[in-house]
């Protein structure tokens, strides 16, 4: 869905991250976390070490799905007006999470999986929420008309990331889980 906007250049800097994704977590199934080297990755992947850094921070950033947020926001500003905006944006996770399926699924749940369980992955993870952060901020700017700097625009995006947070946080990946948080927070946190 993405592509379609996009350049060539666009496509090929697409096409070259996932490529990496994908050698990377080929090679964490074969040979482990631990014992695949971001050199093995390049390799792989058929980039320089120094392409994959131009990608990827570290090791540890290739477990954040930073992939999926796009068509996330995408789907949010696409919903119906009349939806308040926690509504829709669980509509967007939905529609994003409901097009997974099957192998693309399954790669979800085991990077999820490994990315929960290992140390060096909290600092990547932190990072990238506050970057959901920011993007469900100006999000919301956009769908509700509203200046980006509205502080009730970061808390509300705050909050639907918190959702995120303490859904899918050490244990395997629930839509339902995640849809139930977003509900509860759409309510008001009804206690």
């Amino acid at each position: 869905m993405a592509e379609e906007g996009e350049g060539l250049r666009e496509r090929k800097k697409r096409r070259t991250r996932e490529a990496v994704r994908l050698a990377a977590f080929d090679l964490f199934r074969r040979k482990g976390y631990p014992n695949t080297t971001v050199e093995m990755i390049a390799e792989a992947a058929d980039v320089s070490p120094r392409t994959f850094f131009r990608y990827f921070p570290n090791k540890a950033a290739l477990l954040i799905p930073d992939q999926l947020m796009e068509p996330i926001i995408e789907r949010f500003l696409a919903a119906p007006p009349e939806m308040h905006p926690i509504a829709a944006y669980r509509h967007a996770v939905e529609q994003v999470f409901t097009g997974m399926g099957g192998p693309e699924w399954s790669e979800e749940l085991a990077r999820q999986q490994l990315l929960y369980t290992l140390p060096e992955a909290a600092g990547a993870l932190y990072t990238e929420y506050l970057h959901v952060i920011e993007l469900i901020t100006e999000a919301l700017a956009t769908r509700l008309d509203r200046p980006v700097d509205d502080p009730k625009l970061r808390i509300t995006a705050g909050a639907m990331t918190g959702v995120m947070m303490a859904t899918l946080h050490g244990s395997p990946v629930s839509p339902d889980r995640l849809y139930e948080g977003l509900d509860f927070l759409d309510q008001g946190l009804p206690l």
